[in-house]
């Protein structure tokens, strides 16, 4: 595959259940500890997770998800928002995502989920995205990408360090069965922006305008 045979889009309000199956993936195994906590008896994570991305006005909102397609066909996604100020009374999370809660970079375009499906991998749809948030970050004026990593996750790690992300803080994870990992470090990465122009690979959809914050 080339990068001719898929486009990016924003995604729409159909796309939810879609967005929730790619973050259970790219979250190894976070997504479905957080979902799990809001659903009801016999609730898939799943659709806790398709109601959650089908909400607007909201930073885990289909509006913040860029997805890469190819005809009806979603190949992949990015979601991605303006990481805020923590609040004064902000209510201490849980044990287990409390690493998580510490490693946050107020002020960058937080990249909190980025998957591609398995049979198109190793093609350039995650680099694409990649690129496609750097775009939208500039277009925000936003200072720095950021992102929070498994350690032992060596495939996402090593991609991103690839594509200039540094490791900029760690915590301790916390085990609990929902993880993939039981050990190691999350790591915070980060990668600095400079000011560039947009090449037409990278020019965001027009759709953008409506997703802004």
């Amino acid at each position: 595959m080339i990068r001719s045979t898929f486009d990016i889009r924003w995604a729409r309000p159909v796309d939810a259940a879609e967005i929730a199956r790619l973050f259970l993936m790219s979250s190894d195994g976070l997504a479905a500890y957080i979902w799990s906590r809001h659903a009801r008896e016999d609730e898939p994570v799943e659709a806790v997770g398709a109601a959650r991305y089908a909400r607007t006005g909201a930073a885990f909102s289909y509006e913040n998800c860029l997805l890469a397609t190819r005809g009806d066909e979603v190949l992949g996604m990015v979601h991605a928002f303006e990481m805020p100020e923590p609040e004064n009374e902000a209510a201490a999370p849980d044990r287990v995502l409390a690493p998580y809660a510490e490693l946050e970079d107020p002020g960058s375009l937080y990249i909190s989920g980025l998957a591609v499906h398995a049979p198109f991998r190793e093609h350039g749809v995650g680099g694409t995205l990649l690129d496609y948030v750097e775009a939208l970050a500039l277009t925000r004026a936003l200072p720095r990408l950021s992102l929070i990593c498994f350690e032992q996750n060596a495939l996402a790690r090593d991609f991103y360090l690839r594509r200039g992300f540094n490791v900029a803080d760690r915590r301790p994870l916390v085990p609990h069965p929902c993880l993939h990992y039981t050990k190691g470090d999350a790591l915070l990465m980060v990668r600095p922006l400079m000011e560039a122009p947009h090449t037409p690979e990278t020019r965001l959809p027009d759709a953008a305008v409506a997703n802004t914050d």
